[in-house]
């Protein structure tokens, strides 16, 4: 297995206008969307296994909560933790499926990289090395220790 990093400082994204913070005031009221999004994700995906989406991880003060309206509409979210000042890691992004034709994937994960860079961080950890994240600029394979 490979994981992978965007360095952020080789990235020229803008932020989407469909994408919003979803303050820890708001996401006691969105959890049920949440969950949905994901199970719709989890079910067009036909993964065999799955992570369980904790609540718990939508009130850590570490992790952002990005939520993608397109419509107006809860249509996407990504969890993102955040380690320090220069490091963040994408730890999950779910989206209903529903538009397809938005790439709310690699949008998204755009749209992180422009507002990550806009806060000052260096990297952005992405996890395992899927073939479509070579597509983001910056895209890095992590070496040995």
């Amino acid at each position: 297995m490979k994981y992978c990093r965007i360095d952020l400082s080789k990235t020229n994204y803008h932020k989407l206008p469909i994408a919003y913070h979803i303050e820890m005031i708001g996401r006691d009221s969105c959890m049920d969307q949440l969950k949905e999004i994901y199970r719709k994700y989890c079910t067009y995906k036909q993964f065999a296994s799955v992570m369980p989406l904790f609540e718990g991880m939508m009130f850590d003060k570490y992790i952002d909560v990005i939520g993608y309206y397109p419509n107006n509409k809860l249509a996407a979210f990504s969890l993102i933790k955040r380690y320090d000042r220069l490091n963040a890691e994408a730890l999950q992004f779910a989206w209903d499926y529903a538009e397809p034709e938005l790439q709310l994937g690699i949008e998204s994960l755009k749209n992180e990289c422009a507002y990550y860079k806009q806060q000052g961080y260096k990297y952005l950890y992405l996890g395992l090395a899927d073939k479509y994240k070579e597509q983001i600029d910056g895209f890095e394979i992590l070496g040995p220790i």
